[in-house]
């Protein structure tokens, strides 16, 4: 029998650095955060990808 992989943070962290570009709440609180319009922000994903940073950045919104 195999022993249990340790559970780590890693995935969580990842999960929070991106944007789904495809799911509605996602839009919605990038839209809010930055005060853009939803359709600025699934532009801006599709342009730079799904990076939360870099969506931010093309926003207009300083990435951390």
């Amino acid at each position: 029998m195999a022993a249990a992989k340790k559970q780590t943070a890693r995935g969580r962290k990842q999960d929070r650095a991106r944007v789904a570009g495809g799911q509605q709440y996602e839009i919605a609180y990038e839209a809010k955060k930055t005060r853009k319009s939803a359709s600025a922000v699934k532009k801006a994903v599709k342009k730079v990808g799904n990076s939360r940073k870099k969506v931010e950045r093309k926003l207009g919104r300083k990435g951390r």
